[in-house]
């Protein structure tokens, strides 16, 4: 397994038409699941572990987001990686963050990352963030399939969006999802879970029990509130609950459609995110 810095090192010929997974590191089985995917298309895998400074704001994590190279690098090598991809900032961002965070507010988002009103509206400039780096490292690499997790879903569903939406990238590279994997108790893996205490910890599967009774709802009105109730008695600081259209995610009054019940929440100063798919039901 090569450990690349230098983005020009990506141009030998083995790692050409790469199946490629994008993390910021601090990996967990939710990410060696990702490069299974990859493994599975018989392509060399290249993951890249790359904390981007233009999706966080000022007041957000990047500063204390845990980077885990040595333990990273250990869960991926038996993996069957062909090479991890670790650059800085400069190599990602040649022109300077300044430069990076006014291409990032200009970047043409797809409706699905401005319209819902959901991680577009309480993470502002977020998503503009993500598709660039995302853009800038689909240009590096030039894969032919990408492997996204479903756990964070408009995330996702901005990048299939924004690749459909390039004729020329849409016929080169094959947006590819991976399943949310959780705990045996049903918490969805993050990175971020590492900063919960055993209380917080405890009270988080407060998503994972609201999701299920959103699943379990006669209607959409009654899994939204069920939702919130749930949070609320188990101490979480609720920013959405909500049951969207699956792949507009925008708000519905009924299951005609397949659906997705998502949940943004606080516990103290750590925030947690999780989606589960509701069928399609008359």
């Amino acid at each position: 397994m090569r450990l690349i810095e230098n983005p020009t090192d990506l141009l030998c010929a083995e790692l050409r038409r790469c199946a490629f997974v994008p993390t910021m590191g601090a990996l967990h089985e939710g990410h060696a699941s990702l490069v299974r995917s990859a493994a599975a298309t018989g392509r060399p895998v290249v993951v890249s572990i790359f904390v981007n400074p233009t999706q966080f704001s000022p007041n957000e994590d990047y500063g204390r987001y845990p980077r885990t190279l040595e333990a990273d690098c250990a869960l991926l090598k038996p993996l069957g990686t062909a090479a991890v991809f670790v650059p800085s900032v400069e190599a990602i961002y040649p022109q300077g963050l300044e430069c990076a965070a006014m291409d990032a507010a200009k970047f043409p988002l797809p409706p699905v990352a401005t319209e819902p009103k959901l991680e577009d509206a309480c993470r502002p400039g977020h998503f503009g963030g993500v598709a660039l780096v995302v853009d800038r490292l689909f240009e590096l690499l030039a894969p032919a399939t990408a492997h996204f997790g479903e756990k964070d879903f408009q995330q996702l569903r901005l990048i299939e969006e924004m690749t459909a939406a390039n004729p020329v990238r849409a016929t080169m590279v094959e947006i590819k999802r991976g399943t949310t994997i959780r705990e045996a108790d049903g918490l969805a893996m993050s990175s971020r879970n590492r900063y919960l205490t055993a209380v917080a910890r405890d009270a988080a599967l407060a998503l994972s029990r609201a999701l299920e009774a959103a699943m379990r709802a006669q209607s959409v009105a009654i899994g939204e509130a069920l939702m919130h109730e749930i949070l609320h008695e188990n101490g979480l600081v609720c920013e959405y609950a909500v049951i969207r259209d699956a792949r507009t995610l925008m708000p519905v009054h009924d299951f005609a459609l397949p659906c997705r019940a998502l949940i943004a929440a606080q516990i103290g100063s750590t925030r947690l995110i999780d989606n589960r798919l509701i069928a399609q039901r008359g």
